[in-house]
């Protein structure tokens, strides 16, 4: 039995969505964080199904009508959830001899920082609403989607201060964790940050806000080019430590940073985790978070100059990291033959 994470720039059938609601914690910017959501699943929605989870089918039915949303390419789900940060809880997939299969992770609130039984149930009950075409299969293991990133071949990419901190899996240690990583998502080397963080981020240094794999060997990472920030030190560490990494061959990879925007705040004077590494690919684009900077074009050609031929789309996200995430953090990715019969397929 060969097992294989995908990349994600792979053929996709959809992407996975939770929508916004009053009980959540986007109550005090509804108004201004739906449009987000609205602009996402159009986008989307032009290249791929857009499978949305919601407290209220029939509401968000008429909204997205409304907004001309094409709804073929809509599916709805109405299921309870937590929060709507689906790259944490949502359904990470396998390929198992070649098939899809969906491994449901433990997600435990970024390390019980915050509510997330309901979050951590959505993915089995997609699943009995007949979201899924591809078998589904419940994990012990504690992790989440935006902690891992896989060039597709054979190699994992990840944050030490994430998968080893004692508030995800305190009993299994670095080399049980890899023996993990290689059992359930068949990756033969694992390829360890130990420096790189993002004031406001909750989640313990995903490896998304940080660094991301492309085609042809690449990484897109975080450069921060100011030395009096506060990122600065551990960003240029992540930067020499990226530098070392080698591919399976032996061969450096391809490096190309990503500007540093300039630094957002919250109304309590809070600094947000505003980074461009938080893309998500789908099928013919990739989407690119923006936050009304001066950097943000920059950021647009820097992603198009690792995805040759893609749709770059900046989406702003200005609201978004008002709650500490960003673009990929709020989507999943369902590879092709996850979904059954989707549009965008014969």
């Amino acid at each position: 039995m060969t097992v294989r994470l995908p990349a994600e720039w792979e053929p996709q059938d959809g992407v996975l969505l939770a929508w916004p609601h009053k009980s959540t914690d986007w109550a005090p910017v509804l108004a201004e964080v739906e449009p987000v959501f609205l602009r996402l699943t159009e986008v989307i929605s032009h290249y791929e199904q857009v499978v949305i989870s919601t407290v209220n089918a029939s509401a968000l039915s008429t909204k997205l009508q409304a907004a001309g949303i094409d709804m073929a390419q809509v599916t709805l789900a109405q299921v309870p959830f937590d929060d709507t940060w689906c790259r944490d809880f949502g359904p990470i997939t396998t390929l198992v001899d070649g098939s899809p299969r969906l491994q449901d992770f433990v997600f435990n609130g970024w390390g019980n920082k915050f509510d997330a039984m309901q979050d951590n149930a959505v993915n089995g009950l997609l699943d009995q609403h007949g979201i899924y075409a591809a078998p589904l299969t419940i994990q012990n293991l504690i992790l989440e989607g935006g902690s891992i990133e896989s060039d597709g071949k054979d190699t994992l990419l990840t944050t030490s201060q994430c998968l080893l901190n004692t508030n995800r899996n305190p009993d299994l240690d670095k080399i049980q964790i890899e023996a993990e990583l290689r059992r359930l998502l068949g990756c033969e080397r694992v390829l360890w940050l130990e420096h790189g963080h993002l004031l406001g981020d909750d989640t313990d240094a995903h490896v998304d806000t940080l660094a991301r794999f492309a085609p042809n060997d690449t990484i897109l990472y975080v450069a921060c080019d100011d030395p009096a920030d506060e990122h600065y030190p551990a960003l240029r560490r992540m930067e020499k430590e990226l530098a070392t990494f080698r591919t399976a061959s032996g061969e450096p990879y391809r490096l190309l940073p990503l500007p540093w925007p300039g630094a957002k705040f919250d109304a309590e004077g809070q600094r947000l985790p505003a980074t461009y590494a938080n893309f998500l690919i789908i099928n013919g684009a990739v989407l690119v978070p923006t936050y009304n900077d001066p950097q943000d074009d920059k950021a647009l050609a820097t992603v198009a100059e690792a995805f040759p031929g893609m749709d770059v789309i900046g989406i702003n996200c200005s609201t978004v990291i008002l709650q500490h995430g960003s673009l990929h953090c709020l989507t999943m990715q369902l590879p092709q033959g996850v979904l059954p019969c989707p549009a965008n397929r014969p």
